[in-house]
């Protein structure tokens, strides 16, 4: 990572808070990095229960002027390929011009009294590149209730290739403002790039 910038400073301070294996995710996005500034990042720490135990994964967005990178970072229990739990860190690195789509959805309480400026309760963020597409088919039909012929599939695909999800309750509220920045600098990167 450009080891000068405040922004660098701020994604390592990130990790570190996080507590989630902060050399091995830090070492990870660094390489992932290189020499690149760093324009904008998101860390995202989840905490999920599987049955009786407890896992925890983190994901580090980074933008850069020319790259999307994501990072993953998931723990492991022991198991018949290793005697010692384990983590399992990987990362991506996209292409600016290969994003296809930011999709940012809040969630507000009493959105009749809401006030522009206001933190929304969560935040969704979706980012689509092309790596994984979801589709949904369903029989198709046409006007005539009596009809049973045989009118193939419709159905849509969409970009699915990553979903992160934040909340005040779970994340606080930094982590959504955080969510929100990045989702804006990564939407004002893509569109340059279309202009």
């Amino acid at each position: 990572m450009a080891k000068t910038s405040t922004t660098t400073q701020g994604l390592r301070a990130a990790i570190e808070r996080s507590g989630y294996y902060p050399a091995l995710v830090a070492e990870a996005v660094e390489a992932a990095v290189g020499g690149e500034a760093i324009k904008s990042y998101l860390v995202h720490q989840e905490t999920t229960f599987d049955a009786n135990e407890v896992r925890r994964h983190v994901t580090v967005l980074v933008l850069t002027a020319n790259r999307f990178i994501v990072s993953h970072t998931d723990e492991q229990a022991a198991d018949s390929t290793s005697p010692t739990p384990y983590a399992t860190t990987s990362t991506e690195s996209v292409k600016l011009g290969r994003i296809s789509s930011v999709v940012v959805s809040r969630v507000v309480a009493n959105p009749e009294s809401y006030t522009p400026g206001t933190l929304p309760r969560e935040v969704v963020l979706t980012i689509g590149w092309g790596a994984v597409s979801r589709i949904d088919l369903e029989p198709a039909a046409c006007g005539d209730p009596n009809c049973e012929a045989d009118h193939g599939y419709t159905g849509s695909s969409t970009a699915d290739d990553l979903s992160l999800r934040v909340s005040e309750a779970g994340d606080g509220p930094e982590t959504v403002r955080q969510a929100l920045a990045f989702a804006q600098s990564l939407s004002e990167a893509t569109a340059d790039l279309a202009r």
